[in-house]
C-alpha cells in the first residue's frame, strides 16, 4: 500500500475524514490518504458490514428550515432490571419513534434521552404518558432545547465579519 498504511490505520484515518465530510468519494479519500482506491472501498465495505459505519448523515441546522420541531433532553432515573441492568429499559425507551438518542450516564441520573416532537405539548405528552409510565422509570427531568449553537463539531451561527479580538488599553 502506498504511504505504508496498514488496514487498521487506513480505517481510522478514513473514519476521521468521513466524520468531517461524509460526501467524499473513495477516489478523493484514496488521494488524501495516499492509498489505492480499491483498498479504500474495501475498508469502507468492511466497516459498513461490521457496523462501525452505521449511517452517512448530514448535520442539519433545522432552525433555518421552515419546519416546527421541538427537541428535548430528558434525564431519566431508573431502577435496573434483574439480570439485564439498564439495557432492557434503555431498549424499551429507544424503540419509541420520538426518541432520537439514548445514553447511559454516570452521575445524578441514569439515562439521557433526546426526543423530537412538533410542539411542546407533544413532547410533554410523550414524557408524561409514555416515558414516565415505563415500569422501571423512577423520575424524569425535561429540558427543552431553545437554540443549537454547535452540533457534532459544526457551528451553526453565521460568524462572518470582523473576527478580531477586542483590545482595550
Amino acid at each position: 500500500m502506498p504511504g505504508g498504511l496498514v488496514m487498521d490505520q487506513l480505517k481510522r484515518k478514513l473514519l476521521e475524514l468521513l466524520n468531517t465530510d461524509a460526501r467524499m468519494t473513495a477516489a478523493t479519500l484514496a488521494t488524501m490518504l495516499d492509498a489505492e482506491e480499491e483498498q479504500v472501498k474495501q475498508a469502507l465495505r468492511e466497516m459498513e458490514e461490521e457496523h462501525v459505519i452505521i449511517k452517512y448523515a448530514p448535520v442539519v441546522n433545522w432552525g433555518k428550515v421552515d419546519e416546527d420541531k421541538v427537541t428535548a433532553l430528558i434525564e431519566v432515573q431508573i431502577h435496573p432490571e434483574k439480570g439485564r441492568g439498564f439495557d432492557g429499559i434503555a431498549e424499551k425507551i429507544y424503540r419509541y419513534p420520538e426518541v432520537k438518542s439514548v445514553y447511559l450516564m454516570s452521575g445524578a441520573y441514569d439515562l439521557c434521552v433526546e426526543i423530537e416532537g412538533r410542539t411542546l405539548k407533544e413532547v410533554a405528552s410523550f414524557v408524561s404518558q409514555r416515558l414516565s409510565t415505563v415500569e422501571a422509570v423512577l423520575s424524569t427531568k425535561t429540558y427543552f432545547i431553545l437554540k443549537k449553537y454547535k452540533q457534532d463539531g459544526v457551528i451553526f451561527e453565521d460568524t462572518e465579519g470582523d473576527q478580531r479580538m477586542l483590545v482595550s488599553p
